[in-house]
């Protein structure tokens, strides 16, 4: 049975983009919606260009009542009714209420070789460190930020004269290969985990 597939973003869809070019032909999956918190995500109108529902759940209304905002972003999955919710540049923190609703269920790519540099400014980070290499990671999403099981990484070696600018630019591209791959075994059920024999 094909998976449906649920894509959450706030700015411009790039990673949207590439997951959702590779659901073509013999992929497991489709995506059935494009949900953003930002009206303004250029990523909307790529979505919409694409022929992809798209929604939007403005978090700002809300101001703090996080529940209310994710009340409100469940409502309108349920109407989707995903297999799978992918985070690509989705930038609100969830809480355990709505990561529990959906467990097993959430991916989510983040742009550091997890369990380094959770959060945010990762490659000022690993520039500041001295690392020879940085690169991107595609996890389960559970409460605890960027904390989920680890599926899949991709290096990139850091250069002496790296900015931030230049390094992100170089991860990103990974990015884009590593999370449809990701995806599509998530989705056929060939994920090998590390604690699996």
């Amino acid at each position: 049975m094909t998976k449906r597939v649920a894509i959450l973003i706030s700015g411009g869809g790039s990673n949207m983009v590439s997951l959702v070019e590779d659901m073509i032909g013999d992929h497991p999956a489709r995506p059935v919606l494009v949900l953003s918190n930002r009206p303004e995500a250029g990523g909307l109108e790529k979505a919409r260009a694409r022929g992809i529902p798209t929604a939007v759940v403005d978090h700002r209304p809300f101001g703090s009542d996080r529940p209310a905002f994710e009340a409100a972003l469940s409502a309108v999955l349920d109407q989707a009714r995903p297999d799978i919710i992918c985070l690509a540049g989705f930038m609100r923190v969830l809480t355990q209420g709505f990561v529990t609703r959906w467990q097993g269920k959430m991916l989510n790519i983040h742009p550091s070789l997890l369990p380094k540099y959770k959060g945010l400014h990762t490659h000022a980070r690993a520039i500041a460190a001295g690392d020879s290499e940085a690169g991107c990671s595609v996890h389960e999403v559970t409460a605890e930020l960027d904390g989920g099981q680890v599926l899949g990484q991709a290096r990139v070696p850091v250069l002496p004269d790296d900015t931030p600018e230049a390094l992100a630019a170089r991860v990103l591209v990974q990015e884009h290969d590593l999370y449809p791959k990701i995806l599509r075994r998530f989705a056929e059920g060939t994920i090998q985990r590390p604690d699996q024999p």
